[in-house]
């Protein structure tokens, strides 16, 4: 088969799969097998040949990082549970002065944000968050923005959450590098993000009333139950730290030693980490929990688990399936892609990644296909592979995509902020599309003066 028929089959089973997604909103696990389907059935590799396809790549995928995201999400919820994340959202906006603050709430998130979802950071954080507004007399507006940044870039760059998770695998480099890289470019990026945001809504921006509904009712942390006991700052942060240290002194040891002594092996292996971590989570929640509500906590947190583990080994599928067809070698054909078109590719990754969160909202979904496909043509570009899954995963965080009404974060953080739908716009989706364009400029000007990357 001709590489320009590939790409039209790839092309076509894109659309289908998006198509599937909104129109008769089929689960987008369901969407990437049958997408999945057509594509390795048009391509020549027949039906029961591109099922087993499916199959091998579901399973590889879950035998990869399927029990990590699994751990991760308990630890996650356990944090937020055992009120661990709370303590370190605190100190750290507590320890600085006002005119530093909302950096602080951004790093705060960007913290918790790195074990925790989305979703359940920014509940954590948002009480804390108003008091903030209240206590340094800015708009709401600003500290929304700014726990945005923090909490969807962490989100988006730095494991264990299912996108950077996945990315090590999906294009074949040493997880501890997605850690440090994910760090750097993010910490940076969170930075520059919160300063444009800022200087952004300086000028009157956002607009109290107008953006913001009167009826609503905003979260109070005095209203608050608070516990008795709490765990300490260092104690709180010991999930968090201990999986990131061990996972970096595998990668350490790999740049240290001819052959990786075994146990920097064993703590750098991505499943001891995060279940290291976990079961430290564990520890704190007997603590400050309880036996029956640590596991309580524990079950609710795999209902949660169940559906982005679906979609991550359904991504999978959809990856063994491109791969058997060796759409790859059709793409470099196709685009004219050579070892030195680092910006084209960068580019190709963001543009991937930005269609289908704009066509769908998923950035889980976003991500993994746009990963797949880079995937193949990583081998032909002369830099680290670290730079094509960040460029992809750029597009998650925004970009040119703009996170909007499709997707469920958009309606979190504007519900709970009491935003109408413009308030939302002007600080969520605006928040995203700095932060967005920040992590990509930032991949490309590493990727061409640190092309190795750095791990």
């Amino acid at each position: 088969m001709s590489g320009t028929l590939l790409v039209v089959n790839l092309i076509v089973a894109i659309a289908l799969m998006i198509a599937l997604i909104l129109i008769p909103k089929l689960n987008p696990a369901i969407s990437l097998v049958i997408a999945s389907i057509y594509m390795g059935v048009s391509c020549g590799l027949g039906f029961v040949t591109s099922i087993d396809t499916i199959a091998s790549g579901f399973g590889n995928m879950m035998a990869s990082i399927g029990l990590p995201i699994g751990f991760g999400v308990i630890l996650g919820q356990l944090m937020s549970d055992t009120g661990a994340a709370k303590v370190i959202a605190k100190t750290i906006v507590h320890s600085v002065p006002n005119k530093f603050v909302l950096y602080a709430v951004a790093i705060a998130g960007f913290i918790l944000a790195i074990p925790v979802f989305f979703d359940v950071t920014f509940i954590i954080l948002i009480p804390i968050g108003i008091a903030v507004a209240k206590e340094v007399n800015k708009p709401l507006a600003y500290v929304v923005g700014a726990l945005t940044i923090g909490d969807g870039i962490a989100q988006t760059l730095v494991p264990p959450p299912p996108n950077p998770l996945a990315a090590a695998d999906l294009l074949h480099f040493n997880l501890g590098t997605m850690v440090i890289m994910g760090l750097i470019i993010g910490a940076i990026a969170t930075v520059v993000s919160v300063f444009i945001y800022t200087k952004i809504h300086d000028t009157g921006f956002f607009k109290p009333e107008k953006d913001m509904n009167p009826n609503a009712e905003l979260f109070s942390e005095e209203k608050e139950l608070e516990s008795d006991k709490q765990p300490s700052f260092l104690v709180s942060f010991l999930p968090i730290l201990i999986p990131v240290v061990c996972i970096l002194t595998g990668t350490g040891a790999d740049a240290i030693y001819d052959e990786t002594p075994m146990v920097a092996q064993f703590l750098g292996n991505k499943i001891i980490a995060i279940l290291l971590g976990t079961l430290c989570s564990y520890l704190i929640g007997y603590k400050y929990l309880g036996r029956d509500k640590v596991e309580a906590s524990a079950g609710e947190a795999l209902k949660q688990a169940g559906i982005v583990l679906l979609i991550t080994g359904a991504g999978g599928s959809f990856g063994s399936i491109i791969s058997a067809t060796d759409i790859g070698n059709a793409l470099v054909t196709t685009l004219s892609i050579n070892s030195g078109s680092v910006i084209k590719v960068l580019f190709l990754a963001y543009f991937i990644g930005c269609i289908f969160r704009i066509a769908q909202g998923s950035g889980t979904v976003a991500g993994i296909t746009a990963m797949t496909i880079m995937a193949t043509i990583a081998p032909s570009v002369s830099i680290h592979p670290v730079y094509i899954a960040l460029a992809a995963l750029a597009a998650l965080a925004g970009g040119i995509s703009v996170g909007h009404v499709n997707d469920s974060g958009f309606w979190v953080v504007s519900n709970l902020s009491g935003f109408t739908v413009t308030g939302g716009l002007k600080t969520y989706t605006v928040a995203q599309i700095i932060m967005s364009i920040s992590i990509m400029i930032l991949t490309l000007l590493f990727a061409l003066v640190l092309p190795g990357a750095i791990g």
